[in-house]
């Protein structure tokens, strides 16, 4: 692998570059952090969308790549640096654990996304704003819950280690809780949010390690 070192662009507070903050500090990769401000609408500036034709972050420069899309980055960071891996072995075991992760960033993330929320304000009302997005929140960790009932469910969402699944519940949990979203009536979530908790690998990708001290947050 090339020597230099990855490069993240990402916003603190965004789901899908959180993801990728974990899968790196749990995989031990040191890298290097641009910040993009979604506020300050930096996304769409010509520089970024060089990197992310979609004007949305995270982008990942490594091994002579510009990555986009979170879940594709984990996936590649899987495929390329074996240590500490994020996907069980058997095939089974990975189709049960990306679909925990689909369920939080298809089905959860895209309704909750900042687009979004600004267009069900702009059409109805801050307080439809979020009305909407804590229904989404709490019917998509719903559903979750009931996928996490499985003989493979352990200490985190597969198993006793953390991985991939992880790695897309506990930004969408950090979520939750800024919306106000009560999840402590959904014991396997609960469990695996405390679990997460102890690791400091983990705490080392919070969002709030990399807030800018003049954060405007939407």
């Amino acid at each position: 692998m090339p020597d230099r070192r990855p490069i993240l662009y990402d916003y603190w507070r965004s789901s899908a570059a959180y993801r990728v903050r974990l899968a790196l500090a749990l995989k031990d990769i040191a890298y290097d952090r641009v910040p993009v401000d979604l506020v300050a609408g930096e996304q769409r500036a010509p520089e970024h969308l060089a990197r992310n034709p979609q004007g949305v972050v995270p982008a990942l420069a490594i091994d002579g790549l510009m990555l986009t899309q979170s879940l594709a980055m984990l996936d590649y960071l899987d495929e390329t640096r074996a240590a500490v891996p994020l996907l069980p072995r058997d095939p089974a075991g990975r189709a049960r654990v990306r679909a925990i992760a689909l369920a939080i960033a298809c089905d959860i993330h895209p309704l909750s996304n900042l687009a979004v929320l600004a267009r069900v304000e702009a059409i109805s009302s801050p307080e439809a704003r979020a009305a909407w997005n804590r229904d989404n929140i709490s019917r998509g960790l719903a559903a979750v819950e009931k996928l996490l009932d499985h003989p493979a469910t352990g200490r985190f969402c597969h198993g006793d280690a953390p991985g991939y699944a992880d790695c897309v519940l506990i930004p969408q949990l950090y979520n939750a809780r800024r919306w106000e979203v009560r999840f402590d009536h959904l014991p396997r979530i609960a469990a695996v949010s405390q679990a997460c908790a102890t690791l400091g690998v983990i705490a080392s990708a919070h969002p709030d390690n990399f807030k800018p001290a003049s954060a405007k947050t939407a």
